[in-house]
């Protein structure tokens, strides 16, 4: 005998129509998704657009105050908006970030932070003129390398040598303008520098001799604000 109590009973059936598939739920994530970063980007140029000379500072989130180039950051960034009247841009943080917006908040001039949503909120620096919050990486580095005069690299980690790496290949590969771009801190460039032309240029022929020309190294404070005075205004690439 069957015990089933349901036995018999008609199953129900959603009809065709109103079926939510896994490819529908993927297309309408994929969708929000895009919308999301078609609106961060638009905000991000809304944003820069404010400024007609810029100029990124990058490095480690972990140098302190004390630290040698902390400092260099913090006396380059107030030259740069003092006697160049450039606005600085960092990614807002602490470190490198925090020297660089520091020097221009107490020169009187404009400091921007790009800063970056995490689950363990990054701490926006105490000296910004002007902020944006972005929840994607890649489109927070679009916005730090859009249209800057100039790009000065301090010593960093990954996040550093990332952004670094993807500016020199934009210009060798001449998908934006050839823009300065100065790497601040000899004791921390030159053995990366060493590596590239011993490894990447004559064992490997990965690269051309040339490309390591595409950057300046230098501890001159003078010669790096010269090399900013004298960069033309970039087209928006």
């Amino acid at each position: 005998m069957n015990t089933d109590e349901n036995a018999g009973a008609p199953r129900f059936r959603m009809p065709e129509h109103t079926k939510l598939t896994i490819e529908k739920i993927q297309q309408h994530n994929e969708k929000g998704r895009m919308d999301k970063i078609e609106k961060e980007f638009i905000k991000g140029f809304e944003f820069l657009r404010k400024y007609e000379k810029t100029v990124s500072f990058y490095g480690s989130a972990r140098l302190q105050e004390d630290n040698i180039h902390y400092k260099a950051a913090r006396r380059i960034a107030g030259r740069v908006a003092k006697e160049l009247g450039c606005a600085v841009v960092s990614g807002g943080g602490n470190g490198i970030m925090e020297a660089a917006n520091r020097g221009a908040f107490e020169a009187g001039g404009k400091s921007l932070g790009l800063n970056i949503q995490l689950p363990h909120e990054q701490k926006k620096n105490a000296y910004l003129t002007d902020s944006m919050d972005f929840y994607y990486f890649f489109i927070r580095k679009v916005m730090l390398s859009f249209s800057a005069e100039a790009y000065l690299f301090f010593p960093g980690g990954f996040g550093t040598l990332d952004e670094f790496f993807e500016i020199v290949t934009l210009v060798q590969t001449r998908k934006i303008t050839e823009v300065p771009i100065v790497l601040v801190g000899k004791d921390f460039w030159l053995p990366i520098v060493d590596m590239l032309e011993e490894n990447l240029c004559q064992v490997h022929k990965a690269i051309e001799k040339s490309d390591l020309k595409l950057f300046t190294i230098t501890d001159d404070e003078d010669q790096v604000i010269e090399i900013i005075k004298k960069a033309p205004l970039r087209i928006q690439d």
